[in-house]
């Protein structure tokens, strides 16, 4: 069996905290790892290392390669050029078995976002499905309702077949109305966004349903490459696995997943994961709270004081701030589309912003000039670079840098600094056992990460 993480999500339905640089999958949620390692954890229950793989948008790529390989060594991540839904996704990455590994493998396609902590009943729903695939059926998995849940597309099930249900219908997210409706009728089932099949029924079906992403796919050559081509993949269709296959394939099965499966999508989602205190609050980070009920207050950097709220959701982060009822979760989406289309860069990344080799924080800026705090992981480089728009002066702050200018090396301790001319080749680097700190003040008529020309790159971004 093979594995696809699907893992080129915006998270937008989760801003403030998840931002298109530093979408929901590679946020930590719910403990020490992220929701992708987590999610990679659970597929080494059910398959080799090397038989998984992860694809992603180009921009959230070293990200994904670094956060996978503090798990396991030599992985696979596929960059799309641009964003396509999952469907397109899918299909290239069953382009990418096929040439690189075997003809026609049982595939199992997750999203990265979910949180499944039983593990056994996860392993028994995987291996009921794979009977189904092998049998030609595209498998999808079904979770019992527990609850009204608007967010969440629905699966009819209809008579037995094999170990699992014939497909009757799939419907998108419905109102409230029509949800309670699903609740009541046991035959309606969340639908998980897990799918298995064969890798020959997939191309079948959409040799069949989505005729446009077959031709495209058959034409992109994967051999020994993890690139996708930008002029071939622009031209696919923008569309889900869902409706690009769920809602017309007569080849459909589905098999219960009986764990306790969870979707953080929405702020909503978060709230219902988390233990509540006597008055049903969820309080993250620094809060100070008076009789305020059925809330939850999320706290990055500030101190958030609520009074006699209910039914609220609060959550802070340097440059944002989110408030709104509890049953409005869902609309969030449409405030992070808002400020993309308004180019407002609080979509688009934190002051704080996370790269494999550490993070930075802008700590001032104005007309020509711009600081941050660096912060250089152990054994970790910026690329070698240059600028064309600006100069930096560099401090330590703290731990020992390492500094390449030009043809020179310094090492530079606590205090020392380092003027980096306008277009001199350069680069940070921490070679060292300690983190490493550093005040960066740029100066220049454009400060901006695209003013960024790299020579090498240990995390692939040249």
């Amino acid at each position: 069996m093979f594995g696809i993480i699907l893992a080129g999500g915006s998270g937008s339905r989760l801003w403030p905290l998840s931002r298109e640089l530093h979408p929901k999958q590679l946020l930590n949620l719910t403990g020490e790892k992220s929701l992708l390692q987590t999610t990679f954890e659970r597929l080494q229950y059910c398959m080799p290392n090397e038989n998984i793989l992860s694809i992603t948008n180009t921009k959230h790529a070293p990200n994904i390669r670094v956060q996978l390989q503090e798990l396991a060594e030599n992985l696979t991540i596929l960059s799309e050029p641009v964003s396509k839904n999952t469907a397109p996704a899918i299909a290239l990455s069953v382009k990418y078995i096929i040439q690189n590994f075997n003809d026609d493998e049982i595939i199992l396609a997750v999203p990265s976002d979910h949180i499944i902590n039983d593990i056994n009943k996860f392993k028994t729903a995987i291996a009921e499905g794979e009977k189904l695939a092998q049998e030609g059926y595209f498998v999808t998995f079904g979770v019992e309702p527990s609850y009204c849940e608007t967010g969440f597309g629905y699966i009819k099930a209809g008579d037995k077949v094999l170990n699992g249900y014939q497909v009757v219908n799939f419907s998108e997210k419905p109102d409230a109305i029509t949800a309670k409706k699903y609740l009541e009728d046991k035959s309606y089932f969340w639908n998980s966004g897990i799918f298995m099949f064969k890798a020959s029924t997939l191309f079948e079906e959409l040799k069949k349903h989505a005729p446009k992403i077959y031709e495209i796919t058959q034409k992109i050559d994967m051999t020994n490459s993890t690139e996708i081509p930008f002029i071939e993949f622009d031209s696919m269709p923008n569309i889900s696995i869902d409706y690009a296959l769920m809602e017309k394939s007569n080849k459909l099965a589905m098999v219960k997943l009986e764990s306790d499966w969870k979707d953080l999508g929405s702020w909503d989602a978060i709230y219902n994961l988390n233990e509540k205190d006597e008055n049903n609050n969820v309080f993250v980070g620094h809060v100070l709270n008076k009789e305020s009920k059925n809330c939850l207050v999320y706290s990055s950097s500030k101190l958030v004081t609520t009074i006699g709220l209910e039914d609220t959701i609060i959550v802070e982060t340097e440059d944002a701030i989110l408030a709104c009822k509890k049953d409005k979760t869902q609309e969030v989406k449409q405030i992070y589309e808002t400020l993309k289309e308004q180019n407002d860069n609080t979509h688009f990344c934190h002051k704080t912003v996370y790269r494999p080799w550490g993070f930075y924080t802008v700590i001032a800026q104005g007309t020509g000039f711009q600081s941050k705090i660096i912060h250089v992981n152990p054994k970790q480089k910026l690329s070698l670079q240059s600028h064309n728009h600006r100069s930096e002066h560099w401090v330590v702050l703290s731990g020992t840098a390492k500094v390449v200018l030009g043809s020179r090396e310094l090492i530079l301790n606590a205090g020392h600094s380092v003027d980096i001319p306008l277009k001199a080749i350069h680069s940070l680097q921490n070679p060292y056992d300690e983190p490493v700190e550093v005040i960066e003040v740029q100066k220049g008529d454009i400060l901006l990460e695209e003013d960024i020309i790299r020579y090498e790159d240990m995390y692939g971004r040249v």
